[in-house]
């Protein structure tokens, strides 16, 4: 046990989030540790590299058919296929040959043609004639569209009304790039991806050179033609059947589920979730981190993982009296997503990092927040003993169930002199403390029934006990009423009575 002698925590260097070329932007897993500039640049190196070896294989290869040709038209020797070429060989072999090599050019040059294309006149014609095509095996272009992208289609057009002009331009070039990629259904998300981040690169330029450099402008524009372009993309670019991002999906739901036991003081998480405030944001927290795979559009996936981000500072602030630091949020946020287990997290990973616009995960919060998200995902993969300061034993037995780590802290220790053990779980602590509250209210709830029991009889035995008080206090003090004595005036002559006073009559 000498592993749980000093608390190793989870502290990752601020230069580790950043590009490994040394730009200065924040750098993401997914790319290898580079940020998105350096990433596509390295990407097109690597694939012009690979178009280059693929020619010189195509050369090599027509150069042994046309000595293979050669030898089987004159009756050589099979080491004869070493010598040049003639300059007139088997034309059935070299035909087949060459539309082999043709296919194999096209297909090259499709996949590296950018979306710079669609912005010249012959390919904006081009799209125009292919259009009713496209639209009838498009889903996202039907007249079926679904309700939310016809929103989106009636806010991006009043959007649009504002710049006037290059706004109808802006829209032109949005519809054209959209017909586009629709037709194209076999290229990889890879393919789609780098179409999409050249189409934002494009039109940032030419937007920049309308506004005059005013990159708040631009980036208002280009958040709205963002969130136009993917809420019609992306039924067919989110999770695709040509990835492996659904099976990551499942892989990293199977890992949380299986580290449902890691708890606060394990990952050194300086956040007391029995503090009201605190347990609050926790709460607020993983509803934001979940919510997220509800929206469509990058830039609203980026911006739950921020709101997620922020409630678990305000969570450590509330529970630290001083400012929460980077090597705290990081086990937080870890924690945050194993009290979750978001859905989906892997392809909404990929999928903001494949479609949302570079420069939000170069820099800013958004881009510091989205790297420290991948960070976790990556930490959780490859959480092992040492990660939480256990040992392999104890760690082996927590996965496979045997055992937990509440169980073992109420398992007497063999060394006194070691450190406490770590603390139950907040959620079963909670659940305690409210069974506790009920039994208490339980007794209260008996009391209460017991008085109004004994108030019950009270009031059903009181008029009897009146109605003997009263009888009591007639046989003590019996009431005698006696006749009035009758008037003397009563019994008198009339004939000895006075005679009445008459009227007396004045003369006026």
């Amino acid at each position: 046990m000498s592993q749980k002698t000093e608390r190793r925590g989870i502290h990752v260097d601020q230069s580790e989030l950043l590009c490994k070329k040394g730009c200065g932007y924040y750098g993401n897993a997914a790319w290898q540790g580079l940020c998105s500039k350096c990433w596509r640049e390295e990407y097109q190196r690597v694939r012009q590299k690979q178009i280059q070896d693929d020619w010189a294989l195509a050369e090599k290869l027509q150069r042994e058919e046309e000595a293979a040709a050669y030898a089987s038209s004159h009756g050589a020797p099979a080491q004869a296929q070493a010598t040049p070429p003639p300059s007139h060989p088997s034309q059935s072999s070299l035909g087949a040959f060459s539309k082999f090599e043709e296919k194999k050019t096209n297909e090259k040059t499709r996949k590296v043609t950018t979306v710079k294309k669609f912005f010249s006149p012959s390919s904006r014609s081009a799209s125009k004639k292919d259009s009713p095509e496209v639209k009838t095996s498009s889903p996202s272009m039907g007249r079926h569209a679904s309700f939310d992208s016809d929103q989106v289609s009636k806010d991006f057009m009043e959007f649009l009304k504002n710049l006037q002009r290059p706004g109808r331009e802006i829209h032109k070039q949005c519809r054209s790039f959209l017909l586009s990629v629709s037709g194209k259904k076999e290229l990889s998300a890879e393919e789609v991806s780098e179409c999409v981040q050249d189409f934002y690169q494009g039109l940032a330029e030419r937007l920049m050179g309308h506004f005059k450099g005013s990159s708040e402008a631009v980036e208002q524009v280009m958040d709205q033609v963002e969130k136009y372009i993917m809420t019609r993309l992306y039924k067919s670019v989110f999770c695709p059947e040509t990835t492996d991002d659904e099976k990551k999906d499942l892989a990293m739901q199977n890992r949380i589920r299986a580290l449902h036991w890691v708890n606060i003081h394990m990952l050194c998480v300086p956040m007391d979730e029995e503090i009201p405030e605190a347990s609050e944001n926790v709460v607020k927290a993983i509803t934001d981190i979940i919510e997220m795979d509800s929206k469509k559009v990058p830039r609203d996936k980026l911006a739950c993982v921020t709101r997620c981000s922020k409630h678990i500072f305000a969570a450590i602030g509330s529970t630290k009296s001083e400012p929460a630091s980077a090597d705290d949020f990081l086990p937080a946020l870890i924690y945050i997503v194993l009290k979750a287990n978001p859905p989906r997290l892997q392809s909404n990973i990929q999928y903001i990092t494949r479609f949302c616009n570079p420069s939000r995960l170069m820099t800013g919060e958004d881009g510091y927040y989205f790297t420290n998200l991948c960070c976790a995902a990556a930490f959780i993969e490859k959480l092992d003993a040492q990660s939480l300061n256990l040992t392999p034993e104890e760690f082996q037995s927590y996965m496979s169930g045997h055992a937990s780590p509440h169980s073992d802290r109420n398992r007497p220790s063999a060394q006194d002199s070691g450190p406490d053990p770590p603390a139950p779980n907040p959620a079963l602590a909670q659940l305690q403390r409210n069974l506790d509250l009920l039994s208490g209210l339980s007794r209260r709830q008996e009391t209460l029934t017991e008085a109004a029991r004994r108030l019950r009889a009270e009031l059903l035995s009181w008029p009897d006990s009146v109605r003997r008080e009263v009888q009591d206090a007639l046989e003590k003090h019996p009431l005698n009423v006696s006749r009035p004595a009758v008037a003397a005036a009563d019994n008198a002559d009339p004939d000895l009575l006075p005679e009445p006073l008459a009227p007396q009559v004045f003369a006026g």
